[in-house]
């Protein structure tokens, strides 16, 4: 099946990039380019603009935990271009490796 083994190599380049390995747990991959979004020690915020991003009274940001195991060297991957977390959403048991654009961080 051709397209099978194209997710699979195109999963692999993905992995490359950021210097990933899987290990021990499959976690799938969220596609957050979209968003400006700041790190926190423990977590990282995004949102749609700056100025909800800032906007501490109201919080309608989005906020995951950074997922943090023993199984992973490291849970924040950045590259030239973009910077991969592994998150928990904490919702659901879901967990992923949401991916940012790095000229939307705020800093």
């Amino acid at each position: 099946m051709k397209a099978l083994d194209k997710y699979f190599t195109l999963q692999q380049e993905i992995y490359d990039y950021f210097g990933y390995v899987e290990d021990w747990v499959v976690i799938p991959i969220d596609d957050a380019r979209e968003y400006v979004w700041q790190l926190y020690p423990d977590s990282v915020r995004f949102a749609e603009t700056t100025e909800v991003l800032q906007d501490e009274d109201t919080e309608t940001y989005y906020e995951h935990e950074i997922y943090t195991q023993r199984f992973l060297p490291k849970w924040v991957y950045r590259g030239e271009d973009y910077t991969m977390i592994c998150v928990d959403t904490r919702t659901d048991g879901n967990k992923f490796l949401q991916i940012f654009d790095n000229k939307k961080e705020i800093k």
